[in-house]
């Protein structure tokens, strides 16, 4: 199994996320967690053209896409966090999570710049498995009819 367009979209996904999430720092929206949740549409354009590219190149079986999905995804999540890690220790490391870790899900209170990188790393697994599995059921129906047709 060659892993080129898993990887070609996992970066498309960190592109995304990270194009995204600096417009938010620069606009000063950064501090509103409501507009972080929308990262996920950026999870949705990736995985999505990693199953229906497999489907054009005529990749067939369930558990094959779905693990392409979720290697998708999981490209995309851990180069986004990595990069959020980079970028934390860029702006000043503990000073600056406190400012991140006040307006996220974590609720202030002392948090190290691992356990928020942590906390983000499994956020970002339930998402991906979420994400990867109600797109391979969107495209479940789509491959059984282009095969009932063939």
């Amino acid at each position: 199994m060659k892993f080129t367009r898993e990887v070609t979209n996992g970066i498309i996904i960190f592109l995304g996320i990270g194009i995204y999430f600096l417009a938010l720092e620069f606009l000063g929206l950064s501090q509103y967690p409501a507009l972080r949740i929308f990262n996920i549409i950026f999870v949705i354009y990736g995985v999505n053209r990693t199953i229906k590219g497999n489907k054009e190149a005529g990749v067939r079986g369930y558990n094959t896409n779905f693990l392409a999905a979720v290697i998708t995804s999981m490209i995309g999540a851990i180069l986004s966090v990595g990069a959020l890690l980079a970028y934390i220790y860029a702006h000043g490391g503990e000073s600056y999570i406190k400012n991140l870790s006040d307006s996220y899900i974590f609720g202030g209170g002392e948090i190290s710049i691992w356990q928020y990188s942590i906390g983000l790393l499994f956020e970002s697994v339930a998402a991906s498995l979420m994400v990867s599995f109600c797109l391979m059921q969107y495209w479940k129906d789509k491959v059984e009819v282009i095969n009932k047709v063939d």
